[in-house]
């Protein structure tokens, strides 16, 4: 077994997209391959978990008023 990747950003903190995020199709009500969020939006992180079978944090960060988006830690930046 080996020790879950401890993630750089935290719960709380105030992020940027670094690139534009599309969905890939588990975004519902919105179409497939639109732009989500676009490069330097701004956000918050609301929630942090760890993709257990990649070992890596994904960041759950809400970008406006009901777009919470996963992101990983090379797609946001700390603000």
């Amino acid at each position: 077994m080996f020790e879950p990747r401890l993630p750089k950003y935290e719960w709380g903190q105030r992020v940027k997209a670094l690139i534009d995020l599309y969905n890939d199709g588990s975004f519902p009500g919105a179409p497939e391959k639109g732009v989500l969020v676009k490069l330097g939006d701004t956000g918050e992180i609301v929630q942090v978990g760890t993709h257990t079978e990649e070992n890596m944090p994904i960041y759950l960060v809400e970008f406006a008023e009901n777009l919470v988006v996963g992101c990983l830690e090379e797609e946001i930046s700390p603000l």
